[in-house]
């Protein structure tokens, strides 16, 4: 995710010219000179480092197992391809469609219960998906992974950002670095599970073995996180502090009334957001993004089952493409940061993740018959890499900084819509012939492309780089 980085008001004031200090020559000058150096890098707090295991745990479990949702469904259970869509929807849905729930949950009662409540969900959730056998008890254990994912995710993302925040007061090591320590921790992760579901599928554990094992992992997570997580907010409790003393000195009627004001500004702000037409555009652009994206989980583990006879070879792909993240996100979003603007960014990204689909018909089929696989993976990834943080980016340009908050889980929710309406209607074209398959999942990015092109240009180059973060 985007996070802003250290501005210049988040540095150690510099010394003022003509300020009074200690003679020269006493023992205060080599203290004045260590201050205005700046300091290096300092190890993450115990907390910090328990944030970023967690993010790493987490998408092991969550990748041992969804790549091979949709073959599972298919060859497993026989479920037709646009009922396979359909509960590949569903999941993305209760995920992405539900994250203002779970920001608003921890804003409202701490990270601790909401992430604890998450990873009961998850292990309840897997165990139930690996002894499903009907349609009904599929969809309900996919909404309550997906629900659980919704609930551990913003939960652990906001409290990394605010840690970061205030390690960098504390320490002077900037957040940035913090946050992409984070940031490559989910990439391991996600590297690492689709490799933990294929040996289990190569050892002959089948789809329920993953299941388990990822139920296992977050049995681990859970059990680290009621140990180590801490019981209160500091933060939070100082904030609440002085309304408490405002109620004990007969100033309730004060807090009634800001009470009221505050709901009528939120209201406020939703109106603002969901009336605001090139936010709404940006919205439905990245729809075109994530609903190609949902294709890994639907389209290619069709294309991987067609060209090798079984699902073993997905995780490779998906490692693949983590590992494609981990090496090039960080240099190809400073890259284009610095020099196109994010309205360029966007539609350029679309245009690549557009050629992955199309690249799949015109790739031979070499080694192993995985090419064609590749080729999408490949692209695909390149594609994300350039639009998802232009997007977030541009967020800020389209919204005011009071509803940025809202607005950011607004564009993952609206996304997640549309990927529930549209993912029935593409699972039901893995029955179309090949070559009409694959040409209309590249119109769908590019119709993104094509709304993307209407937004306003965004901040580029040097204006911008106070406002977007590489990674």
């Amino acid at each position: 995710m985007n996070r802003p980085g250290p501005t210049r008001a988040d540095a150690p004031e510099p010394a003022r010219a003509g300020a009074a200090g200690p003679p020269a020559g006493t023992s205060g000058a080599p203290a004045e000179e260590k201050r205005r150096r700046p300091r290096l890098a300092s190890a993450p707090t115990p907390y910090l480092r328990l944030l970023t295991v967690t993010q790493f745990a987490f998408n092991i479990g969550f990748y041992a197992v969804l790549p091979y949702l949709a073959t599972h469904l298919g060859s497993g259970l026989g479920m037709a391809g646009w009922l396979v869509g359909l509960v590949l929807g569903l999941r993305t849905f209760s995920q992405q469609g539900l994250f203002v729930v779970g920001g608003a949950l921890t804003d409202r009662y701490g990270p601790r219960p909401v992430v604890l409540a998450g990873c009961a969900l998850r292990i309840t959730g897997f165990g139930w998906l690996a002894v499903a056998g009907s349609t009904a008890t599929v969809i309900a254990a996919v909404l309550l992974i997906g629900f659980a994912a919704a609930l551990f995710s913003p939960a652990v993302e906001s409290e990394a950002a605010r840690e970061a925040v205030r390690h960098e007061r504390d320490t002077g090591t900037p957040r940035a670095h913090v946050l992409a320590l984070f940031s490559a921790a989910g990439q391991a992760g996600a590297f690492i599970g689709p490799l933990l579901g294929s040996l289990l599928l190569l050892l002959g554990g089948g789809f329920r073995a993953a299941c388990l094992a990822g139920a296992v992992v977050f049995v681990g997570v859970l059990a680290g996180h009621a140990r180590l997580m801490p019981r209160a907010d500091p933060v939070r409790k100082r904030e609440r502090e002085p309304e408490t003393e405002r109620e004990r000195g007969g100033g309730r009627a004060q807090a009634s009334d800001a009470v009221t004001r505050t709901a009528q500004r939120e209201r406020s702000s939703w109106r603002a957001v969901f009336t605001n037409r090139p936010f709404l555009l940006l919205c439905l652009a990245y729809s075109g993004y994530l609903v190609s994206y949902n294709q890994l989980y639907l389209s290619l583990p069709a294309e991987v089952e067609r060209a090798t006879g079984s699902g073993a070879a997905l995780g490779w792909l998906f490692a693949l493409s983590s590992l494609l993240v981990v090496v090039a996100q960080v240099p190809l979003t400073r890259f284009s940061a610095h020099r196109i603007a994010p309205r360029t960014a966007l539609v350029t990204g679309l245009a690549v993740v557009a050629a992955g689909f199309a690249a799949v018909p015109l790739t031979p089929a070499g080694p192993g018959g995985l090419l064609p696989g590749a080729a999408l993976v490949v692209l695909l990834t390149l594609g994300q890499m350039l639009l998802v943080p232009a997007a977030r980016g541009l967020v800020p340009d389209l919204v005011e900084d009071r509803q940025l908050g809202l607005a950011t889980g607004a564009l993952s929710s609206v996304s997640g819509i549309a990927v529930l309406a549209g993912s029935a209607a593409t699972g039901a074209l893995l029955d179309a012939p090949a070559p009409v398959r694959w040409a209309v999942l590249a119109a769908v990015p590019l119709a993104g492309a094509a709304l993307a092109f209407t937004l306003p240009v965004g901040r580029g180059g040097k204006d911008r780089g106070t406002r977007a973060v590489a990674g």
